[in-house]
């Protein structure tokens, strides 16, 4: 009797499962593992690169080692899995929870080589401030994207009388493995990500904008890490958020990882090789830079140019093709650029970080955007689509050349 009953939970609760899967990858398929809270439900022995004793740098994460840790800033997420050709997705990042065009934020945006499409870079970078969740999600769906992040900003209560947004949308070209033509990020994604944003873990890997996202000829995706500076410094917060879709030669703590497991740029050009597809360096990531320091535009440029070091760091080749921006905004309440009448009568008064101040912070963007490609590494899983198939970076062999160039935490504390 007792087997009988738990014969019949145990087969409910599978078809739970199911039905919850089939939320999060569509219909028919599930080659890129569903991910929730952070955690990956389908390979739950891919852990964090920190996790793993890949100790970036020298400064302390925050609680989350995740751009969460900034106060404020939610990030969201709609995967899209379908069939065997769809493979992409939307991500949002909201600087606070209120409403962005009447409580603008200051930002910045730099451009490390501008092949790609970043919607309202222009206007971000006049104004010195940001009025919509950032947006970041496949080539092709940017104009869709940003048609969509406009209907929600208009339906918001105080948003009657506005005749003007200007949506911020990256990307990066997902057609590898997805259907980039098929343009099937929509309103309904946008919303979805928009209004499912949270605080708290952040899902990595290939979710949202990374599920079809390759990076140094393995699977990508989206990674975060974050920063917190000592109370002596500040106690400021960093937090960085990346869509990894890059090629160069895979360089962790230093060691060369993408040479010693054979993948990697020019490799065909320079010997032979058996590789079953062509590993090219272009490609693009986007990097979405949060802080709670009390900086303006000027200073966010400055803080955005040095995430540059961090992607350097990994071993980005920075191709001709690849499309390398970031995007930096503060979420300092005194900050906020209040969108209210007789605004031209109005004057700013608020105390900002020196330059002098800013190094550690340069650090701390330095460090948390290397972590965060490494996590977008480390959580991917193995996805196929359009007959393709990209191999997740391989974690036990990745350890071993860790090790052996001492890169692991366990080896420096010898």
């Amino acid at each position: 009797m007792f087997n009988r009953h738990l014969s019949r939970l145990t087969l409910a609760a599978a078809l739970l499962a199911a039905l919850i899967s089939m939320t999060f990858v569509g219909e028919n398929d599930s080659v890129c593992a569903s991910q929730s809270n952070g955690q990956d439900a389908r390979a739950p022995g891919r852990p964090r690169a920190r996790e793993a004793g890949v100790i970036v740098g020298v400064l302390t994460p925050g609680p989350l080692n995740a751009i969460t840790d900034v106060a404020g800033v939610t990030v969201g997420h709609t995967t899209l899995i379908k069939g065997d050709n769809v493979r992409t997705g939307v991500t949002a990042i909201l600087p606070h929870g209120g409403n962005l065009f009447r409580e603008k934020v200051p930002a910045a945006v730099f451009i490390g080589n501008a092949f790609g499409k970043l919607a309202g870079s222009t206007q971000v970078n006049e104004l010195g401030e940001i009025e919509t969740p950032v947006m970041l999600t496949s080539t092709l769906n940017v104009p869709r994207v940003a048609d969509a992040t406009i209907d929600y900003m208009l339906a918001l209560p105080g948003n009657e009388d506005v005749q003007s947004i200007n949506s911020v949308v990256g990307e990066t070209n997902d057609g590898y493995l997805n259907d980039i033509r098929g343009r099937y990020v929509g309103r309904e994604e946008v919303f979805s990500a928009i209004k499912n944003s949270h605080g708290g873990p952040v899902e990595e890997g290939c979710v949202g904008a990374g599920t079809g996202t390759v990076a140094f000829g393995f699977k990508g995706g989206i990674g975060t890490s974050s920063r917190k500076l000592p109370a002596a410094l500040g106690g400021y917060t960093v937090g960085v958020l990346v869509q990894s879709n890059f090629g160069g030669i895979l360089a962790i703590n230093g060691a060369p990882v993408g040479r010693e497991l054979g993948r990697y740029y020019l490799k065909e050009e320079l010997g032979p090789t058996n590789l079953s597809w062509s590993h090219a360096a272009d490609g693009s990531i986007m990097i979405v830079i949060a802080t709670d320091a009390p900086i303006d535009h000027r200073n966010l440029q400055r803080l955005a140019a040095r995430s540059m070091m961090g992607l350097a760091r990994t071993g980005a080749a920075g191709s001709n093709g690849s499309g390398d921006y970031a995007i930096a905004f503060s979420t300092a309440p005194e900050l906020r650029i209040r969108n209210v009448p007789n605004a031209r009568n109005q004057t700013a008064n608020v105390k900002l970080l020196s330059n002098e101040a800013m190094s550690p912070l340069f650090l701390a963007v330095i460090e948390a955007t290397e972590e965060a490609i490494y996590n977008s590494l480390f959580r991917a899983t193995t996805t196929t689509g359009r007959s393709h198939t990209v191999d997740a970076l391989p974690i036990d062999r990745t350890l071993e050349i860790l090790r052996r160039h001492g890169a692991l935490l366990q080896d420096r504390e010898r």
